[in-house]
């Protein structure tokens, strides 16, 4: 899948807002606030829930990273969650 493709559809996903659960959670993790190099997908069944977490790493940005980003868009296809978030920026490494 296009780059821009993939990133378009995560953004109308997140757009939404808040529907109720399920909910996936992205959040990009980086050593700087201008390169991710790590992605963390959320999976929640229900509130109180036990979060379901994966990891997706890669040496450059994973934002801009082709493959990682049509993979997230098929995971949030495939769970089908009634909202979608993403956590603004890039959250620094220890």
């Amino acid at each position: 899948m296009n780059l821009d493709k993939a990133k378009k559809r995560i953004a109308k996903q997140v757009k939404k807002g808040f529907d109720g659960y399920p909910q996936i959670s992205l959040a990009y993790f980086g050593r700087t606030a201008d390169c991710a190099t790590e992605v963390h997908v959320t999976f929640l069944a229900e509130a109180g829930a036990e979060p379901q977490v994966q990891k997706f790493s890669g040496t450059t940005d994973v934002r801009d990273d082709e493959t990682i980003q049509s993979v997230l868009v098929k995971i949030i296809e495939r769970a089908e969650p009634k909202t979608v978030t993403e956590v603004a920026g890039v959250t620094m490494l220890q």
